[in-house]
């Protein structure tokens, strides 16, 4: 049989991700409900992080807790792959100790080479060109609060990076309309690919009658050397307390953190009624419990 990975929202079928965000959903419940579980008992995650971490380390971490497992954490310097050992002989080695393998990482291919060496499951926490993790506790907070995903109207206002890939690739699956307002030269990834995806670089326009306005940073870990460059092209993109009151009243927003106050979006909006930031975070725990669980069980 074949090992399944956690790679690309890409990778699935609209069904499998409708299950996995069932699974997400009832292990919450659960969760809430604080009647504990073990269906990964005995099994093992390794962590391996190039980049800090606060809502990827905990989340997965307390997430194999919670389902009776084991996660090990690998800092950089602990390990310092591709450079103290090839990427291959680490992928090979931990596919000897343990069930799985989550890798935060620089670069995508790097991932997807040590996505090619391992013999156990391999789940992308975070690379420079996807985030599939973030894109389906965002997905999983939308549904909580609006229901039908089908009518919903997202809006990313910012930088075309990873988190905004998955996201529109997630819902493109969905059946979601998704438009991305971007400075010119910002584009996401294959954008002319998504027939339910619109690219505006006007953000007043873009947000009309949105159920969701989403942004996030405009430099990232890796980028720092253009910050200069990116803060100066993003000027007009914030998203302010008026860029939302052109969107639909009830419209939500959110962000998956950290945030910058003052750059991609205002203090004041962070702390609006219908921000929705620590729901999205909180939800990271259990949609990674429900791909730890299609990996694993």
């Amino acid at each position: 049989m074949l090992k399944k990975d956690f790679i690309s929202i890409l990778d699935f079928s609209k069904q499998e991700i409708i299950d996995l965000l069932t699974k997400a959903k009832e292990l919450k419940a659960l969760q809430k409900k604080i009647i504990l579980q073990d269906p990964l008992k005995g099994k093992t995650l390794a962590m391996i992080f190039q980049k800090p971490s606060n809502r990827t380390r905990v989340s997965f971490e307390v997430g194999m807790y919670q389902l009776g497992g084991l996660a090990v954490n690998i800092l950089p310097q602990e390990i310092e792959i591709g450079v103290r050992e090839s990427i291959p002989a680490v992928a090979k080695t931990l596919s000897r100790f343990v069930d799985a393998i989550m890798l935060r990482v620089f670069k995508h291919k790097d991932l997807i080479e040590f996505c090619q060496n391992a013999d156990v499951p391999v789940i992308n926490g975070l690379s420079d060109l996807e985030h599939p993790c973030q894109a389906l506790a965002d997905i999983l907070t939308i549904e909580e609060k609006k229901s039908n995903l089908e009518t919903i109207k997202i809006c990313y206002v910012g930088d075309g990076n990873n988190v905004c890939n998955s996201l529109i690739h997630i819902a493109n699956l969905l059946n979601m309309e998704i438009v991305v307002a971007c400075p010119k030269n910002y584009e996401p990834l294959n954008h002319e690919k998504f027939s339910n995806l619109t690219i505006s670089h006007n953000p007043k326009e873009a947000v009309l009658n949105a159920d969701v306005i989403y942004t996030d940073v405009w430099v990232s870990m890796g980028q720092e050397e253009e910050t200069t460059k990116r803060t100066k092209d993003f000027q007009g993109f914030m998203v302010t307390k008026e860029l939302i009151s052109k969107a639909k009243k009830d419209c939500l927003f959110m962000h998956c953190l950290p945030a910058h106050p003052g750059f991609e979006v205002s203090e004041e909006v962070l702390n609006l009624p219908n921000s929705i930031i620590f729901d999205q975070a909180e939800n990271r725990l259990h949609a990674q419990k429900a791909v730890l669980y299609y990996l694993l069980k």
